[in-house]
Parts: structure tokens; sequence; C-alpha cells
């Protein structure tokens, strides 16, 4: 400390503020939203922290100064941790028996025109069409719309008779049970749907846990309203603690094959992913590669996954940032059993 020079001294000071916050950051998912919502809030910005603290890594490193060793260590002590922000690699192999998935928040295919483009809608059934996959899942489905799938067995939950929006799953195979969740007090839900492929019987449950109701084209932390966005947010992450326990108490009863997908509004730093992916293999770290940002926001968030128990192989996973017909972008993984 005392070889730098005075700006140094400033950057190294801002340093170790930005280090031990990442460093606590990694207490995050023990702690649930019920308990202290403020933590689930701070989340949201590990992404940020982990870039930053690389940032000041590759800084110091460049000027031959040992203050490297702050960020890198707090790096390397939280490596599985920081593992799912970035894969190098990822792996596409193709197996004769694997299932492949989607999942797809499609914003009620731009129903209130949110995106100034008329051929969302053309544009969503395409890109769903190139891709083939064996089994879609739908967030803020829109029933108005008219559907150009030609899926045979479908499972479409809306929140009651008189909601047009609600979520789906479409499957080539067989549906031979379905279920929903029922979420009281919001809008979002959690559906379910036992599907057989051959001899294997797969249960696919689609969640779409509370929203955050962030408009990123219009509010962001440190600006104008900021109190009333964090408190908003501390309520809805509440809302997400005990949407979590309701699944986690279903899914315990389902002891065969698994995938849970969706849009969890939430990132892979939360106590609410922590909770859901116990037991479970997450198709990003498996297989993926790059930020895997799965929605539209000016730093790399992942808040929706494919997850799947343990005994499966993910064969690989992709996301889609070049389709920008909603707020999140398409989600894709093959897998398989042996």
């Amino acid at each position: 400390m005392k070889k730098l020079n005075l700006i140094d001294k400033i950057i190294y000071i801002v340093n170790v503020f930005i280090g031990l916050a990442l460093l606590f950051s990694y207490l995050l998912p023990l702690v649930s939203p019920k308990t202290i919502p403020l933590f689930a809030i701070l989340s949201l910005f590990v992404p940020f922290l982990i870039i930053i603290n690389i940032l000041f890594s590759i800084y110091w490193i460049v000027k031959l100064k040992k203050q490297f060793l702050l960020s890198l260590i707090i790096l390397i002590i939280g490596w599985g941790f920081n593992s799912s922000l970035f894969k190098i690699s990822g792996k596409n192999d193709a197996i004769n028996k694997q299932l492949s998935i989607m999942s797809y928040n499609v914003r009620m295919f731009n129903h209130w025109k949110w995106i100034d483009n008329d051929s969302i809608v053309s544009n969503i059934f395409r890109f769903i069409k190139s891709k083939n996959p064996d089994i879609v899942v739908f967030q803020e489905y829109y029933t108005q719309e008219k559907n150009q799938l030609n899926y045979p067995f479908k499972f479409i939950k809306t929140k009651n008779n008189k909601r047009k929006i609600g979520l789906a799953i479409f499957s080539k195979y067989q549906i031979i049970n379905e279920g929903s969740l029922d979420l009281i007090n919001t809008n979002n839900n959690i559906i379910y749907a036992d599907i057989v492929k051959g001899k294997d019987t797969i249960r696919v449950y689609n969640l779409h846990l509370q929203s955050l109701q962030l408009n990123t084209k219009k509010e962001n932390f440190g600006e104008e309203n900021s109190t009333k966005l964090i408190s908003r947010l501390k309520e809805n992450f509440t809302k997400q603690a005990s949407q979590t326990a309701i699944f986690t108490n279903h899914e315990k009863l389902w002891k065969g094959k698994k995938i849970v997908t969706g849009d969890f509004n939430n990132t892979s730093y939360s106590w609410v992913y922590n909770e859901i992916v116990k037991e479970k293999k997450d198709a990003f770290i498996e297989a993926g590669s790059g930020f895997g940002k799965t929605f539209d926001y000016w730093f790399p968030l992942r808040i929706d996954f494919i997850l799947t128990d343990s005994a499966a192989t993910i064969n690989s996973f992709n996301t889609f940032p070049e389709e920008k017909n909603s707020d999140h972008y398409p989600i894709t993984a093959t897998l398989h059993w042996n």
C-alpha cells in the first residue's frame, strides 16, 4: 500500500470494499428472503461483483502489483459459487435416445406492443419450429394468440376462466397426468405434466415464480423512485420464498425422472435457486457456455433455468440472446437417462 501512488491507493480501497461485498455474497443463498428480504436483492448484483473483481485482478496484474491477490483469492474461495456465471466451453453430445426441451417466457407474444415489431408472434413460432424441441414450456403464454405449433399433446393453465395468460407445456409425447399448484395472491403459478417417452415417465415442472415487476427501460437502482423499487422487490422476493417452499414440498412426492424448468425470476446466487437446485443438475453448468444470460438487462442475468434430477445426463445447453422477441431469451437443452 505504501508503494502505491494516490490514485492506486484510492482504487485499492474501492477494490477492498468490492472484494468484501463479493465475499459476503457467498452467504446469500443460505438466507431466506423471509428472514432478510434485502439479501435477495443483493443477490441480483453478484454477477456484477464477480466481473468487477476479475477486472481489479487484471488491473493489478498488468501493473505487477501484489494487490491482485485480494480479488483473486476471493474469487478462488467462491470458485464453485462463481462457476455459474461464465462457462468457457459448452458440450454438444448427440445421443439417439436424448430428449430435447425448450423454455421460453414469451411475454404474452408482445400483446401490448412493448416491442415495436409486428412480426414478434411469427418470429417466436418460426424460431421454435426451427429448433423442433420434443417439449416446449411457456411462461406468460397468451391463450388468445393463435397457436402455430403442431404438437399432439399440451397442457395450458390460466389462473382462472377469465384470465387469458398462464403457463403451457407442449409435448410430442403423451401426457398422462397434469396438474397445477395454484399459487395464491399472485398472477404467477407452477404447473406440471407427466410425459411418457418409451419406458420412461418424466415429470416436467414449469415454474413461473413471483415476477419482480422490474421495468428495465424506466427504472434502475440509484435512480429516482429507488426506494419504491427496493420495497417492491423485497415484497416479491418474500413471495418467491413461500412459492419455493410449496414447490419443493410438492416435488418431493415424485420419485421418478424429473425436469424442472421455467422463469424463476431470480439468479443462481439466490436462496430460491439454492433450494430448488438441491439434488439436481443445472443444464447450463453441465453443458453451457458463455454467460448464459437469459434476461434483457445491462449485465448478465440468468433467471431462466433447465434443471434435471441427478441421474440425468445433460448433452447440450443453449441460450439465444439474438432472439429479441421478449424480455427473456429462449433456452434449450438435450438430455438422456441411462
